[in-house]
């Protein structure tokens, strides 16, 4: 028998609709352990939503054994996983092998584990503006490019940043953003890391500078293709197991796209 679970807390709190005489079940607060452990090993269960849902999942099943097949039903606002393994939104994909091998990262003394990205910077900053416009508005529809490009222009200030990966510690100035990637994308279909395989043993720091604001907002757009990485005087990219950013001062970060608010640093693991 399949069970469909959603997580009430994403899309921003619209219940999904999958098709008549399907009942959905509200994934917070259920105790997983305890509920899968009462399924026959015939029974499947799919997560209806997007990525905010797979990170719920992920985080609430730490440490448990899956032995049940578990589909993800794309339906979120944002479906960065099912973009980096070639799927879209309306799909069901059997993702078992994708939630193994997944990366831990540790910021305002919380470890909790990504599935696709840990990020730091404007695109943090984007979270936080929408957190706000959705608490004052729940409805409204979120344009992120807005809020990226008025950061940009106006309210986000670039910061210095430390970077250590793998042992190795390099410095940067005028730093927009500091992701570090499972996947190759992030922000709703932009590929970061194009070069980026989410089934290696490795993680993908992509460190997007400059001084010139005008240039930065120039050469955003190019993040969408992937091919910002070509600018090598702006972008620069480390791979390794173990990345700490340190930021010059306090930004919002985003973990799957859940806003984490005042971060000087994070530490990502795989």
């Amino acid at each position: 028998m399949k069970y469909y679970l959603y997580n009430s807390k994403a899309n921003n709190g619209i219940k999904p609709e999958v098709g008549e005489g399907v009942e959905l079940i509200d994934a917070v607060g259920l105790d997983y352990k305890a509920y899968f452990d009462g399924l026959n090993a015939e029974d499947e269960v799919v997560l209806v939503g997007g990525d905010g849902t797979l990170n719920y999942f992920i985080n609430h099943m730490k440490g448990c054994e899956i032995k049940n097949n578990v589909y993800l039903l794309g339906s979120g606002t944002g479906n960065d996983f099912f973009a980096d393994i070639g799927k879209k939104a309306g799909d069901e994909v059997l993702v078992n092998e994708y939630l193994t091998n997944l990366p831990t990262v540790k910021v305002n003394g919380i470890e909790q584990l990504f599935i696709n990205n840990m990020g730091f910077g404007i695109d943090g900053y984007c979270c936080e503006v929408a957190d706000q416009i959705k608490a004052k508005t729940p409805t409204k529809e979120i344009n992120y490019s807005g809020i990226a490009i008025k950061g940009l222009l106006f309210h986000f200030k670039p910061c210095h940043a430390t970077v250590c990966v793998d042992g190795e510690t390099f410095e940067y100035d005028d730093v927009w953003i500091a992701p570090t990637m499972k996947g190759r994308f992030y922000g709703g279909g932009m590929m970061m890391a194009p070069a980026q395989d989410r089934c290696s043993d490795k993680l993908t720091l992509v460190i997007y500078r400059s001084k010139c604001k005008l240039k930065a907002l120039m050469q955003f757009p190019s993040i969408f293709k992937g091919e910002h990485i070509s600018n090598t005087d702006m972008v620069k990219i480390h791979t390794g197991n173990s990345i700490k950013v340190v930021f010059s001062r306090p930004c919002a970060a985003q973990i799957d796209g859940e806003t984490v608010l005042n971060v000087t640093e994070y530490e990502a693991t795989l």
